[in-house]
């Protein structure tokens, strides 16, 4: 059996395991009339599912044995991986493809499945609280049955997604392998004629744009926190199902948190991968399939609010049961836009279509089934409230934030469907004409800033209800953190020039729940840190949208053109009324410019050799075509130490370019930053930011515009020679040079001399506008009469000389020369103020979601353990 045939038998025995798990857990939750049998379907269903896991380790570990093993006769290798990869990037390939980032799903699953079965396998649990209404109620049944009903069914549709199996006669394919050989993926390619045993040399790699360490634990954190949202909807349609309409938050409540900040974290895992990577100059594009991740974790942050309070009112009841059914289905359909392809032409993060639009369809739907069928089922039986809640209540205003939060993410995900509409419109012979925003970042940001400036105002109020520092006719305790906040704030406004009214507004709000959570986590929980993870949660928010509001509304272009000259033509620089002519600034190589306070030096290309600790000028090696090697030209040498020496044959990154700009302050201290042009065959030329990080801000630096083709050689002009004597003074290229002198030497770097050989150097000085440059062809006879030439190339200038001819009778000398355009560079920089906020933010968000998700963890296991649940 080959590898492949063992990683494909361990998806089908995963998928018919899972198959068995549901039923045989379906069985137990139906059986609770016959305690024998019920204890024999559940030992089935737990037997079943640590064989499903198991088998899902199978398959991960067999295609992780394919790509580390760069068995490049299985397409998935091929596509996705190559030699040059280093271990961390070979992690990286297995979730590149769609199969891939299904079956990290599923791995993630298989594990949470394992510990919830663990976690709900008690023998005889019998619930001190009754249910309400039903004939299961209070008859020990547990949790462990209906909840791994529900959960074992995701895994079955889950897997089938990478079942790869065709139904014979119908020609019906269910799902898409990553096992296929290459010939089996591939069977048109006439190499088969020739060569029915051909295996290609090397694969196509990881797109360069994802050779990031974000993208080794960005993508693995975002489908821990997909698979942790199932949880909470398991629980609840459990609950649902058995007629637990109440008891199923207790146990839910927890796993929804987690899940919420295991995803968010991926989201913001994602969004600093963007703002160091790429360079539209921000952490956040609203990109099609950004919003669709982005909707559902809105939507579970409500739920997770609403839950809270669900015990006590019914209204938060019924809208935390919608929560939960609308944020599963949401990642679901997130998962439809991704990998349907019905986003080809509206983001840059979709996959292509692999034919499984119809299975994730299907997948959708038999879920908002279920969700649909147990919800009418047990509504009725839902507590219903005797009266409305007051405004003076703490449920009254958790209850209005997750409505604020429901808003916000209902006008992200309407415009982001709008591919969606058209091909349904299409499908019934329409035509529709709708199209996203072309601007989508100003288009959600102006919205989505109100929804966050009352988002923000309710967090600090609502802390002061939650703890029940306010009642009614009693609010001098909110008047405190309020003429704090407006005093700091009128004082930010004045010295920092915020003007525009909805930022005074977003900074106004967001200082207020500052100032208003600090005040509830030092007055009120002093000593009592394990209570105060909302509130710090609502610190972090509130200094990541003081961030966002200053690092992205007063961001400030520092490259201004002040050359009077227009950098470029084309229409990505004239469009605006020349916006990029009058926003970038042209760096000559080695030529200091001055840059607002900055004196900047363009140093030159660099390359990258994996095992040297900075970067090193693209003359020191010579690229081997086709290869991510080079061979060094020089000894590699860095602070004295000699890493490669000449002739070396070194591994490098070949695609990337990284540009060395120099900045020197007023002080005289020196920064150097190298941000990248990479040549990425995926998608083109991508250039990558360099960052000078400050406490105040950031300088975000990238270039633009470079000369030629940073990968390759440039056309050097016709050839134009000069006759000339020691002395003599003539124009090249617009240069004033003069032939100085000619001596002779008895060596020439790069050439083997013997000592009848005979060797001369020229010493011709040339006069730029602001410097001087020397430059040194040679010329030598060799014992044989034969006549070696080495020119002297200065890119500085884009010059080249040749030492052409000696007339030994008249002293006259013969030199060819030849231009080509200088090496520059144009580059944008910009001020990033107070982004270091954003980034605090995120970090106290999570500190604040995780010590919230503790506690409720802790909650529950002490009423597990008192038999309460």
């Amino acid at each position: 059996m080959t590898i492949g045939n063992f990683g494909h038998l361990s998806v089908i025995i995963s998928f018919i395991t899972a198959l068995v798990a549901t039923f045989a857990y379906f069985k137990a939750t139906n059986s609770t009339k016959n305690p024998t049998d019920q204890t024999a379907w559940k030992q089935l269903g737990r037997g079943a599912f640590y064989v499903h896991a198991l088998a899902i380790m199978s398959v991960v570990g067999t295609l992780f044995a394919i790509i580390y093993t760069h068995r490049f006769d299985y397409h998935y290798a091929w596509d996705n991986s190559s030699l040059s990869l280093p271990i961390q990037y070979l992690v990286s390939c297995f979730w590149q493809d769609q199969e891939g980032s299904f079956l990290l799903w599923m791995f993630w699953q298989a594990i949470l499945g394992v510990v919830l079965i663990q976690m709900n396998r008690a023998k005889n649990p019998t619930p001190t609280l009754p249910a309400l209404g039903g004939s299961n109620a209070g008859l020990g049944l547990g949790w462990e049955a209906p909840l791994m009903t529900v959960y074992a069914l995701v895994q079955v549709f889950l897997t089938s997604m990478i079942l790869g199996v065709v139904i014979p006669g119908l020609d019906f394919k269910i799902g898409s392998t990553p096992f296929l050989t290459l010939r089996e993926a591939l069977p048109d390619l006439p190499v088969w004629q020739m060569d029915p045993n051909f295996v290609p040399k090397d694969g196509n790699g990881l797109n360069p744009l994802l050779q990031n360490y974000w993208m080794v634990i960005h993508p693995p954190t975002l489908f821990a926190g997909f698979a942790l949202a199932l949880v909470p909807f398991a629980y609840l349609m459990a609950g649902l199902w058995q007629k637990k309409v109440t008891e199923w938050i207790r146990p839910a409540l927890p796993w929804a948190l987690l899940a919420a900040v295991v995803l968010g974290t991926g989201i913001l895992m994602g969004g600093y991968w963007a703002y160091e990577t790429l360079s539209f100059n921000s952490y956040w594009s609203w990109d099609p399939v950004e919003n669709a991740v982005y909707v559902p974790w809105l939507v579970l942050v409500a739920a997770t609010h609403t839950m809270l309070v669900a015990k006590k009112n019914g209204t938060a009841l019924k809208t935390s049961v919608i929560l939960i059914i609308a944020q599963f289905v949401l990642l679901l359909y997130s998962t439809f836009l991704a990998r349907s392809g019905v986003l080809g032409n509206a983001s840059v993060h979709s996959f292509t279509d692999l034919g499984l639009s119809g299975q994730l369809l299907l997948y959708l739907f038999a879920f908002i089934g279920v969700s649909v069928f147990f919800s009418a089922r047990a509504w009725k039986i839902m507590p219903v409230d005797a009266e409305e809640v007051s405004v003076y209540s703490r449920e009254f205003w958790l209850f209005m934030g997750a409505t604020v939060l429901c808003l916000a993410s209902f006008q992200v995900i309407i415009p982001t469907s709008i591919p969606v509409w058209n091909k349904i419109v299409e499908g019934f012979g329409g035509v529709s004409n709708l199209a996203p925003p072309t601007d989508a970042i100003s288009y959600y940001s102006k919205f989505q800033l109100w929804f966050f400036a009352v988002i923000i105002t309710l967090t600090g109020i609502g802390q002061f209800f939650w703890w029940k520092r306010v009642q009614r006719g009693k609010m001098q305790e909110l008047l405190t953190p309020l003429w704090i906040s407006l005093f700091i704030t009128a004082l930010i406004i004045a010295f920092g020039n915020v003007n525009k009214p909805e930022y005074i507004v977003l900074l106004t709000t967001s200082m207020f729940a500052l100032v208003a959570n600090t005040t509830i986590i030092s007055g009120i929980l002093r000593g009592n840190y394990r209570l105060s993870g909302g509130a710090v949660t609502h610190i972090g928010v509130a200094l990541m949208l003081i961030g966002i509001l200053f690092s992205s509304g007063y961001q400030k272009v520092i490259s201004l053109n002040s050359s009077g000259l227009m950098i470029s033509k084309d229409e990505s620089f004239t469009k605006d009324e020349n916006k990029e002519n009058k926003e970038n600034v042209l760096l000559w190589l080695n030529q200091p410019t001055k840059m607002s306070e900055y004196l900047l030096t363009y140093r030159g290309p660099r390359i990258e050799i994996r095992d040297v600790p900075n970067y090193v000028p693209r003359t020191w090696v010579e690229l081997i075509e086709n290869d991510f090697h080079a061979v060094c030209l020089q000894n590699i040498e860095i602070a004295g130490k000699i890493y490669h020496k000449k002739g070396d044959t070194v591994a490098v990154y070949p695609e990337n370019v990284y540009f060395e700009v120099e900045y020197r302050e007023p002080a005289g201290r020196i920064t150097t930053l190298f941000p990248r042009m990479q040549l990425n065959k995926q998608m083109g030329t991508v250039v990558s930011p360099d960052i000078k990080k400050e406490f105040n801000k950031d300088l975000y630096s990238y270039i633009s515009m470079a000369k030629g083709n940073p990968d390759g050689e440039e056309d050097w002009s016709k050839t134009e020679q000069f006759r000339v004597a020691v002395q003599d003074t003539f124009f090249v290229n617009d240069y004033v040079a003069v032939l100085e002198n000619v001596g002779r030497v008895d060596k020439i770097d790069g050439v083997n001399l013997s000592p009848n050989d005979i060797a001369v150097k020229a010493s011709i000085r040339i006069f730029d506008k602001e410097r001087e440059y020397v430059l040194n062809p040679t010329f030598a006879i060799n014992q044989d009469r034969l006549v070696l030439r080495k020119p002297e190339v200065s890119e500085e200038l884009g010059l080249r000389i040749q030492f052409f001819e000696i007339d030994p009778k008249t002293g006259v000398f013969t030199f060819n020369t030849n231009s080509k355009q200088r090496d520059y560079i144009v580059m944008k920089a910009v001020e990033k103020p107070l982004i270091n906020l954003l980034w605090i933010g995120t970090l106290v968000l999570i500190v604040g979601f995780t010590m919230a998700t503790v506690r409720r963890f802790r909650d529950f296991k002490n009423m597990r353990d008192k038999g309460v649940v």
